[in-house]
C-alpha cells in the first residue's frame, strides 16, 4: 500500500510538472521561468535549492554523531548562503539580465574567462546531484529492498525524463506544492514522535550537552576550521548556477532580494526538524539504528509509525529530493549549452536548437552524475565537496568583478586556476586547517596581484 501511494503520488507531481512545461517556449523560459515568478513561486524555489537529501539524511546523520558543531556547514551554511546573496548579488545580477551565471564572466571579463570559469563550474554538480540520486536510492531500498545502485539508476531515469520536459517553469511549480507538503510532512512525523518519547523536553533533556556546542574552541586551528564549515556552502555556493537560476527567475530583482531573505529564514527553521526527529528516534529506538545513520530516519518511520504518517513522510521526501535534483541537472546543463557548447559553433544556433542542445546536455550530465552516485554514496560528502569546488575558483573573481572596477581578466583567470591548483596540492600535502582556507587565499592573492600588473583598461 505504501508503495503504491508513493508510485502515485510521485505520477501526480511529474503530472503538475508536465502541465507547468506548457508554459515553455523558449530558452528563456526553460532556463530563468522567464524571469516572471513571483515572490511565493521565487521564496519556496529557493527554499528548495538544498532542502533534500543532504538536509534530511546527511545532516541528520552527521548531527547523530557530532551534534551542532556538525552541521554548521549546512543548515546554517546554506541559510547564510542565502542571506548574503539577497544581501550582495542579487540586485546588481538581475539588473544585467544573465541567461547563467558563466555569462557574467563573459561580460565582465571576456570569453576566455567565460570558459574557463564554466570548465569550473560544471564538474562541481556532478558530486551534488549525486548526493540526491543516492538519497532516492536510499529510500527506494528501503520500501521495496531493491540495491541502492539500482534505486540510484531507476531515480536518475524519473528525474532526467522530467528535467528534459520541465526545465525551470515546471520546477518552480512543483518546488511550490512539494515545500509545502514536505514542511507539512515533517511537522507531523516530529509530533508524532515526540509524542511517543514523552515531550519535547524529555527529548532534549537526554542529549549530552557537548551534542549543542556551536563554537569553536579559542586556537587559530579551530576557528579557521569552524569558518571553513561555514563557508563551504555559506560561501562555496554563491557563485553557483542552481542558486543564481532560481534568484533570477524572479519577477523583479525586489522580488529576487526578498525571496532570498524569505527563503534563508525558512531554510534554517524548517532544517531544525530533521535534527529534532532524529534525536527523537535515538531516544526511542537506541538499540535499533542502522550502521548506515542515512538510513535511520526513512528505517525507523517504516517500522514505527502509520501508514498515513508513512506515505506523507515518504511521498513528500521523494518529491523534494526529485525538485532538488531536477534543478542541479538543469543548472550545469544550461552552462555546458550556453557558455561551452553555444561559442564553440561556427554560426550562431537558433532558440530552438540551443534548447535542444540544452536537453541534450541533461542527458550527458545525468548519466555522469549517475555513474558518480553509484560509487559513492556518503551524501553528506558528496554535498560538501561540490561547493568547495566553486569556492576556491570561482567565489573571489565573482565578488571582485562585482565590487572592484579595477578587477581585470587576467586576474580573474588567475584567481580560478591558483586556486584550484593550491586546493588540490592541499588536499594531497594537508595542513593543520582544511585546504579550502590557504587556496581561496592564493586565490583572492592572485586576482589582486594579476589584476595590478595587468590592468583592465575600462570597466563595463
Amino acid at each position: 500500500m505504501l508503495l503504491l501511494s508513493i508510485t502515485v503520488y510521485l505520477f501526480l507531481t511529474v503530472l503538475v510538472g508536465f502541465w507547468a512545461a506548457r508554459r515553455v517556449r523558449n530558452t528563456g523560459d526553460f532556463m530563468l521561468a522567464g524571469r516572471s515568478l513571483p515572490i511565493v513561486l521565487s521564496t519556496s524555489a529557493l527554499f528548495a535549492t538544498w532542502f533534500g537529501s543532504e538536509t534530511v539524511f546527511g545532516a541528520s546523520s552527521e548531527f547523530l554523531k557530532g551534534g551542532l558543531f556538525a552541521v554548521i556547514e549546512d543548515p546554517f551554511g546554506a541559510a547564510l548562503c542565502l542571506l548574503l546573496f539577497g544581501m550582495f548579488f542579487a540586485r546588481r545580477l538581475y539588473a544585467m539580465n544573465l541567461l547563467t551565471l558563466a555569462d557574467f564572466f563573459k561580460v565582465r571579463f571576456g570569453k576566455r574567462t567565460e570558459l574557463v570559469s564554466s570548465i569550473f563550474m560544471v564538474p562541481s554538480y556532478f558530486g551534488y546531484t549525486a548526493g540526491q540520486l543516492v538519497a532516492l536510492g536510499l529510500i527506494l531500498n528501503v520500501v521495496t529492498g531493491l540495491p541502492v545502485w539500482q534505486g540510484v539508476v531507476i531515480s536518475s531515469a524519473i528525474v532526467t525524463l522530467y528535467t528534459f520536459v520541465g526545465g525551470m517553469w515546471a520546477i518552480s511549480v512543483t518546488d511550490f506544492i512539494q515545500s509545502i507538503i514536505i514542511v507539512l510532512g515533517l511537522i507531523i512525523l516530529a509530533v508524532v514522535l515526540a509524542d511517543k518519547a514523552g515531550g519535547t523536553l524529555t527529548v532534549i533533556s537526554q542529549v549530552p550537552k557537548e551534542n549543542f556546542k556551536f563554537l569553536p574552541e579559542f586556537s587559530l586551528t579551530a576557528i579557521l576550521t569552524y569558518v571553513a564549515a561555514w563557508s563551504v556552502l555559506g560561501l562555496g555556493s554563491i557563485p553557483s548556477q542552481d542558486v543564481f537560476q532560481r534568484a533570477m527567475s524572479s519577477g523583479s530583482s525586489t522580488v529576487a532580494v526578498k525571496s532570498c531573505y524569505y527563503a534563508a529564514v525558512l531554510y534554517l527553521t524548517v532544517a531544525m526538524l530533521p535534527l529534532f526527529i532524529s534525536l527523537c528516534v535515538k531516544h526511542l529506538y537506541p538499540g535499533q539504528l542502522n550502521e548506515d545513520t542515512q538510513l535511520t530516519l526513512p528505517s525507523m518511520v517504516l517500522a514505527h509509525t502509520a501508514l498515513p504518517v508513512q506515505i506523507m513522510f515518504f511521498g513528500s521526501l521523494l518529491s523534494a529530493i526529485l525538485s532538488t535534483t531536477s534543478s542541479s541537472i538543469l543548472a550545469p546543463a544550461a552552462i555546458l549549452s550556453e557558455n561551452i557548447v553555444k561559442p564553440m559553433m561556427q554560426t550562431a544556433p537558433t532558440d530552438k536548437q540551443l534548447l535542444l542542445i540544452t536537453r541534450v546536455s541533461i542527458l550527458i550530465f545525468s548519466v555522469g552524475a549517475t555513474i558518480m552516485a553509484c560509487l559513492k554514496s556518503d551524501i553528506y560528502e558528496l554535498v560538501g565537496g561540490s561547493s568547495i569546488l566553486s569556492l576556491v575558483s570561482l567565489f573571489v573573481p565573482m565578488v571582485l568583478g562585482l565590487y572592484w572596477k579595477g578587477t581585470s581578466g587576467t586576474g580573474a583567470m588567475l584567481s580560478m586556476v591558483s586556486g584550484m591548483a593550491a586546493w588540490i596540492y592541499f588536499e594531497v600535502y594537508p595542513l593543520s586547517v582544511p585546504a579550502l582556507i590557504p587556496a581561496t587565499a592564493i586565490s583572492f592573492g592572485s586576482a589582486v596581484v594579476g589584476s595590478i600588473f595587468f590592468p583592465v583598461k575600462k570597466f563595463s
